[in-house]
């Protein structure tokens, strides 16, 4: 594996010990993405039927997929009170491309505040959302 693609993960704030939850997967997901935050979290990640609670959610999303509310929400299910959900969309002109409105009009709907947007693969986006600090206070 490449510095680079350990460098992707790095970038979606991994480390070593983390419980990663993996939803959305399909296809077309970036592979590489995938192995550098199995690499740098040093586990595989877990799917949609965790008991654990995951310090971070990939969140894989394309434009068909249903409904982004309801994804979001479900993505808290398991997430830890200081957790993050990369939500990972097509770059524009890619099949499956959300527009970043959309993401922008949900995500307070579900409790989130968007925060940054990287390149975080060749053709995926990501979109780092968390809970605002005021909403983790009063769980």
């Amino acid at each position: 594996m490449s510095v680079d693609s350990t460098g992707m993960a790095t970038r979606l704030g991994i480390k070593p010990g983390m419980v990663v939850q993996e939803l959305g997967w399909s296809e077309d997901a970036d592979e590489d993405l995938r192995d550098s935050i199995i690499e740098a979290s040093g586990s595989e990640m877990v799917d949609e039927d965790t008991d654990e609670v995951a310090d971070v959610v990939i969140l894989w999303w394309r434009e068909d997929d249903g409904d982004l509310f309801d994804a979001l929400t479900d993505a808290l299910t398991s997430l830890a009170d200081e957790g993050v959900v990369w939500l990972l969309v097509p770059k524009s002109g890619r099949p499956g491309h959300v527009e970043p409105g959309d993401v922008t009009e949900v995500a307070p709907t579900a409790g989130l505040s968007q925060t940054t947007s990287i390149s975080a693969a060749k053709d995926w986006s990501g979109i780092r959302l968390v809970t605002p600090k005021a909403a983790r206070s009063r769980r």
